[in-house]
């Protein structure tokens, strides 16, 4: 081998070095939920959640509602807010509401799956296995 066969292999070799090392990028940084409880979406799920635990149903479904329609970023999160409406019609006797909210729960998430306590509920327990049968 040649001393210009041997230069051009190495000249061939350190491009390609180079050429691999500026496609690797570093990770991208972990997001927390600080990062995200100010994006208005996020925001509107987390004050839904909140108005939930607290017992203000109207409230919480209005902010629900709008983080749904802000464009939640997660599928995971879609179906939550689903799933809480659903949760929301059926206490309220709105059955025909409560299965088109596991729907869309559904639809957001295929992985979406409610707790075995959530899913034996008397109310919304039996609507959400008509959607989701086992």
């Amino acid at each position: 081998m040649s001393w210009s066969t041997r230069g051009l292999r190495a000249a061939i070799g350190s491009a390609a070095w180079l050429f691999l090392a500026a496609c690797a990028q570093a990770p991208p940084a972990p997001v927390g939920l600080l990062d995200v409880s100010t994006r208005p979406a996020e925001k509107a799920l987390l004050d839904g959640l909140k108005a939930y635990d607290d017992a203000q149903y109207e409230t919480a479904e209005r902010e629900f509602r709008q983080a749904l329609a802000l464009g939640l970023a997660s599928p995971r999160d879609r179906a939550e807010a689903h799933k809480r409406l659903a949760f929301i019609h059926c206490a309220a006797g709105r059955l025909v509401e409560c299965e088109a909210e596991f729907r869309l729960a559904r639809q957001a998430d295929r992985t979406f799956a409610l707790s075995p306590s959530e899913a034996g509920h008397p109310v919304w327990g039996p609507i959400y296995r008509k959607v989701v049968p086992n």
